[in-house]
């Protein structure tokens, strides 16, 4: 029998065992996240309450979510898979589930129904987009820009090809050391419609169109990898815009007070939640699949609003998302579907990106080399 075949075989043996008492669960939880704003509002959110209830257990967080699917399979070769619960972009989550690398959900048994009655799965709708994965909210990536960078006498930027626009706005880019979001921008700021975009890039000559349009600012491109990298580098005014997740934007714009502003033209929504590592044995997966029931609960997600800008992904959740825990000031005219703020959107595909992902990840950095 393979070490994949085992552990397959390991999490249904699991998966229809009795279940275990709180004695018999795992007294730890490696947790695994992108670090920066988000992780803390997951830790605030779920995690410190979680840890209240379960006197005696520890929460260790480890941020390597961007490199979550590699990281997985090369446990999954070594035989030793050392963390219990992973937050994963929908697409990975996708990857992770086809392969055999996370464990399946069954939402009618490991999650609870909504406040509002509906099924967990009724509730998640159309965000469960995979067996394996439990949604969390609803984010964007998006771009910011330093308002005291904006040249004197022109309009500040309203629109995402002024990424492209640098005679008009001059100085750095900051931009994900990777394709997605940068290859569909390019496109539609090549003349793509919006609603062409996937079928243009589906082909050699769309990823060479995408490649040459990004080669226009390739030289004013400070690239980044970790999501703390572009507020970091809009606040010390090492460039004047850059592309991040719409939270880390709202903490540097609301919590640090920095001369940033949003710019939430063709923001590429996408959505982010839980995979259980395939594999895990019994006490382990009896602990992270309690913290999954108790954690992703109506009440639960609405309580991540209120320290982040992300969308809670239950529909139960949205009417009682209120004010920050801190700061005071009412959350939904921050949260990216919100209708001010999103007039021209792009969903990101995540099925497609599933399926071109490690090839275009080559040419990618194939182009960055040259």
């Amino acid at each position: 029998m393979t070490f994949k075949k085992a552990l397959l075989a390991s999490t249904a043996a699991a998966l229809f065992a009795a279940p275990l008492s709180a004695e018999e669960m795992a007294n730890s939880m490696t947790i695994v996240s992108w670090g920066g704003a988000y992780q803390n509002s997951q830790n605030k959110a779920y995690v410190e309450p979680y840890l209240a209830e379960n006197p005696g257990l520890t929460a260790h967080w480890d941020e390597s979510s961007n490199e979550a699917v590699a990281k997985l399979r090369a446990m999954n070769e070594a035989g030793n898979v050392t963390w219990d619960l992973v937050d994963v972009v929908a697409s990975d989550a996708i990857r992770l589930c086809d392969e055999g690398l996370a464990a399946e959900i069954d939402p009618e048994t490991d999650l609870v129904k909504g406040a509002d009655g509906s099924s967990a799965e009724d509730d998640f709708g159309d965000l469960m987009v995979s067996d394996c994965f439990i949604p969390q909210i609803v984010y964007s990536t998006t771009v910011g820009y330093r308002t005291d960078m904006v040249p004197e006498g022109t309009d500040p930027p309203t629109d995402i090809c002024a990424l492209f626009d640098t005679k008009t706005y001059p100085g750095k880019r900051a931009l994900e050391k990777r394709p997605i979001n940068n290859m569909e921008w390019a496109l539609y700021c090549d003349g793509v419609a919006k609603d062409d975009i996937y079928d243009v890039l589906e082909t050699d000559e769309g990823q060479e169109r995408a490649f040459k349009k990004l080669d226009t600012i390739k030289k004013d491109v400070v690239w980044w990898s970790a999501g703390a990298d572009t507020p970091q580098l809009l606040a010390d005014g090492e460039v004047f815009m850059g592309s991040t997740y719409n939270g880390r934007l709202f903490s540097v714009i609301e919590e640090q007070h920095q001369p940033v502003a949003m710019l939430w033209d063709m923001q590429v929504f996408d959505i982010d939640g839980w995979i259980i590592p395939a594999g895990l044995p019994a006490d382990r997966l009896a602990r992270v699949k309690d913290f999954i029931k108790k954690e992703t609960t109506t009440e639960a997600l609405a309580r991540e609003a209120s320290y982040i800008s992300y969308g809670p992904a239950r529909a139960s959740s949205a009417p009682l998302v209120g004010k920050h825990a801190t700061l005071g000031i009412d959350m939904a005219p921050h949260m990216p579907t919100d209708p001010a703020n999103a007039k021209n959107t792009l969903l990101y595909n995540y099925e497609w990106w599933a399926d071109y992902r490690d090839d275009l990840d080559a040419k990618f950095q194939a182009w960055l080399a040259q």
